[in-house]
């Protein structure tokens, strides 16, 4: 592949992480705090949103297995699903003139015809990985492009949720000139990567379509088929594992940063740009460290860097301010691996599948990977909201400034951030010690491939 090829893949994920960043790092405390819901309710808007973007995860990573058109199977879903993707992410971040349950409702409904709009770009997306190259370290350079975007519009949209937080005062104007901005900038990098990876995307399907014969499989009989691949429920759990510790981490952040802290909107973002700016540097760092010593070799030394990072969070008490940005910094070494790696396993575990049924089936596996991390997703954070509601915090009225915190609230936050994660990272970690497809059983299956086709 070309650089150009590869800038051109990367360039796509950069509206889904803009989008994506913003809600995990602020979209609990927009609810909140701006808009006015309980912990409890605003947890179930995350809960009910997230368990249905896994149900769409299958359908559609079903469906465009099996799309047939002039703009390819992946591509034709990406170019009909931005526009709607952008708009109902612009519509998250208005505040309704309703009561309590009536702003529930409306965000419930929002957050489902997002969640479809960005499945609908997003899944097929992450599908061209396997379907622009057979090889085994350029998936690791594709990923380590993708994510560059990736974590770069993540540090572009804090930038602007600093800058703005800065130079607007009012929380519900400042909110919504974000999410305006953010959705222009999602929706047009979408376009430029259909544009872009044409070209090895056709070129692949025209040689795959001359060395297979298609055989359509109900949908029920490839489920049994991705759950029977046991490399793949492996991947699987190292992605929900390292993706929960991100998440809630990254979701609890404002939280610990302005109630446990005592400190600004302000400095939440710049411990959010530690974080994403360490990881988004070292991604390149990685691959080149996993092209040496493998992709579990790296997976386990990013979560050290875990480990040290949440150990320090919950001994990091106020005033400790320089402390909490070399945590963030620490952070970012460990986030950086559970982008790159899971992802870069995935493609491995689709050629064992094509040299066991002779099919390629790259949008099931993605999509169920997809589903089990988003139900895991939806329960942890809908966890998050409840603990919140146990533990007494206090929600703002929509407008008002945020409450005072009780002490049963600010130690929920601290274990949130803390306990929860580290017991993920372990999980995975374990799960990754016993992934059996190593570079050298990668390379054995890509041969077997190769003889299979000729």
């Amino acid at each position: 592949m070309t650089w150009l090829h590869k800038l051109s893949y990367g360039i796509g994920d950069l509206g889904p992480a803009i989008t994506a960043n913003l809600l995990v790092f602020i979209f609990l405390p927009f609810l909140t705090d701006v808009a006015g819901l309980s912990p409890a309710l605003a947890g179930q808007v995350l809960m009910i949103g997230k368990i249905w973007d896994a149900i769409n995860d299958p359908i559609i990573g079903f469906l465009s297995d099996r799309t047939q058109s002039r703009w390819g199977r992946r591509h034709s879903w990406m170019i009909w699903g931005a526009i709607p993707f952008g708009l109902f992410f612009f519509l998250c971040w208005v505040v309704p003139p309703f009561g309590e349950w009536g702003t529930f409702w409306y965000y419930v409904v929002v957050s489902i015809l997002f969640n479809l709009g960005y499945t609908m770009v997003n899944l097929p997306y992450v599908a061209l990985t396997a379907e622009l190259t057979p090889d085994y370290n350029e998936r690791t350079t594709l990923n380590g492009f993708r994510f560059t975007f990736s974590i770069g519009g993540s540090i572009f949209s804090l930038m602007l949720g600093l800058v703005l937080s800065l130079l607007i005062k009012d929380p519900q104007l400042q909110h919504l000139v974000l999410a305006a901005l953010a959705t222009i900038l999602s929706v047009i990098p979408i376009y430029l990567s259909v544009w872009g990876t044409r070209q090895p995307v056709k070129r692949l399907e025209q040689q795959r379509q001359a060395t297979h014969t298609e055989v359509s499989l109900p949908l029920v009989d490839q489920v049994k088929i991705a759950f029977s691949n046991t490399p793949f429920l492996f991947v699987m759990g190292i992605y929900l594992s390292s993706w929960l510790a991100i998440q809630v981490t990254a979701t609890v952040l404002k939280y610990y940063v302005v109630s446990w802290m005592g400190l600004p909107d302000s400095l939440f973002f710049l411990a959010a740009l530690g974080v994403q700016g360490t990881a988004l540097v070292m991604l390149s760092v990685w691959s080149q460290v996993s092209y040496r010593l493998g992709k579990k070799a790296v997976y386990y030394l990013g979560g050290g860097f875990w480990l040290i990072t949440e150990l320090g969070l919950f001994l990091l008490q106020p005033g400790q301010v320089g402390l909490m940005f070399l945590l963030s910094i620490i952070a970012g070494f460990g986030v950086s691996v559970g982008y790159l790696i899971p992802w870069s396993m995935l493609p491995d575990v689709i050629d064992l599948d094509e040299l066991k049924t002779g099919q390629r089936r790259e949008g099931i596996f993605y999509s169920f990977m997809l589903v089990l991390q988003k139900m895991g997703l939806a329960l942890g954070l809908a966890l998050v909201g409840q603990i919140l509601e146990w533990s007494g915090y206090q929600s703002a009225i929509a407008g008002s400034t945020p409450s005072i915190q009780p002490d049963s609230a600010l130690l929920a936050i601290r274990l949130c951030i803390t306990l929860l994660p580290l017991a993920c990272v372990v999980l995975g970690a374990i799960l990754a010690y016993f992934y059996p497809i190593t570079r050298t059983v990668h390379q054995e299956i890509v041969l077997k491939l190769e003889q299979n086709r000729k």
